[in-house]
């Protein structure tokens, strides 16, 4: 029997800085029986050294010879165009993929014969894959950031100071989705002396924002979302209307605001309008974690950017906060990664197995043929025009 050969690739993919496994985290996989590769320089951004995955017993090879030698491929994203050109039929590849965005990726991998893994779709109530939830380990990191990257915009202080030259009031700060990168900031918000409140659709939410001290938000409204996964459903067109009205008077009363509800693979809810940032005092935060090409929270946020209004309030597109504490950030993925390798390997060998309920989740495309139901229809949905799953697609809906 072959040695199993898990390969880490080092990212490219714009200011993208983690790392999917750290030395540790090829310590762990090398106790399960495997040998792993590490790309030169593939965690150094993150601030892992060579020396260190050397050390850890891991081998060091250029990006060619690497890919060309495994049989698991590791990446935090999804691959970058050389990386995808260089990968074969019975290799498996491993990431964030985000599948629901990405239907030519995954029409791509299928193609090519690729066992496509994406921990975005890791069935998150399921205690046994605590472990492997990169979505809630990096969401955590990214409400952590998001804080630091509010009081770096806000002109001042976050606590109540008493000094000799006067008094300052704590900032007040509005958290809107209580998910966890919302319960991250609210704690982070609250350690570092602010006034904090929270706000979310799921009734669940109202006894944790609380038991971190903050004030819950209750709408007159009484909207509520509870969906399944722990995520909240979408909102009817009513509701929205409703709940922005309604969130409008208490974002005003704020000086800084952090959004954090997000949908995979759909648009994100619109929180905070246009007219309601306008009523919003000057040198207010506005910190939008759902900023993405798909849209935000904040209507005019940026990905990326910090745009100033004309009446003096920061909206900050708060893209890949993760990133931006590469090394605590790359270590929580390592575990989660190692976590679900280790579910995934058997007797030193990677066993798909689509009757295991977290392997329903994750796998997305296996033996030439896309394997997850959500997926497909996506891809599918996606395919140009007379191909022949577009062609399968017409004929599905005539019969």
């Amino acid at each position: 029997m072959s040695t199993l050969r898990i390969a880490v690739v080092k990212e490219t993919a714009g200011s993208e800085r983690r790392v999917a496994l750290d030395p540790d985290g090829a310590k762990r996989l090398q106790a399960l029986g495997a040998q792993v590769l590490v790309e030169t320089g593939a965690g150094s951004a993150a601030w892992f050294d060579d020396e260190a995955y050397a050390a850890a017993g891991a081998q060091l090879l250029p990006r060619a010879e690497l890919l060309a030698e495994a049989d698991l491929v590791l990446s935090v994203g999804p691959p970058a165009d050389d990386v995808l050109a260089a990968l074969r039929s019975g290799q498996s590849y491993l990431g964030l993929l985000a599948p629901l965005t990405n239907p030519e990726l995954v029409r791509t991998l299928t193609e090519r014969g690729v066992t496509a893994i994406s921990l975005d779709g890791l069935p998150r109530t399921l205690t046994r894959a605590q472990s492997m939830d990169a979505l809630s380990s990096q969401a955590s990191v990214a409400g952590y950031k998001a804080v630091l990257v509010a009081a770096e915009h806000y002109d001042r202080f976050f606590p109540m100071l008493m000094t000799a030259a006067g008094t300052s009031k704590p900032a007040a700060v509005l958290v809107l989705g209580a998910g966890v990168a919302g319960l991250q900031a609210i704690g982070t918000a609250r350690r570092l002396g602010a006034v904090v409140s929270g706000y979310d659709v799921r009734p669940a939410a109202r006894e944790e924002v609380k038991s971190l001290g903050a004030k819950f938000i209750e709408l007159q409204a009484g909207i509520t979302a509870a969906g399944e996964g722990g995520y909240a459903r979408e909102l009817t067109a009513e509701e929205r209307q409703a709940q922005q009205a309604e969130l409008a008077d208490h974002i005003a009363r704020h000086d800084i605001v952090i959004t954090t509800a997000q949908v995979p693979g759909r648009t994100p809810p619109l929180l905070v309008t246009a007219a309601t940032v306008a009523r919003m005092r000057p040198g207010s935060v506005l910190v939008d974690l759902a900023a993405s090409r798909l849209g935000g929270n904040v209507e005019g946020s940026v990905p990326g950017e910090t745009v100033l209004t004309d009446n003096g309030v920061r909206v900050v597109g708060a893209a890949n906060l993760p990133s931006r504490m590469a090394t605590s950030a790359s270590q929580a993925l390592s575990r989660n990664m190692s976590a679900l390798v280790a579910h995934l390997v058997r007797d030193g060998e990677l066993v798909i197995d689509l009757d295991d309920e977290i392997q329903r989740g994750v796998v997305i495309s296996h033996r030439g043929e896309v394997v997850s139901p959500g997926v497909a229809a996506v891809v599918t949905a996606a395919a140009p025009a007379g191909s022949a799953e577009s062609a399968e697609s017409k004929e599905g809906q005539l019969s």
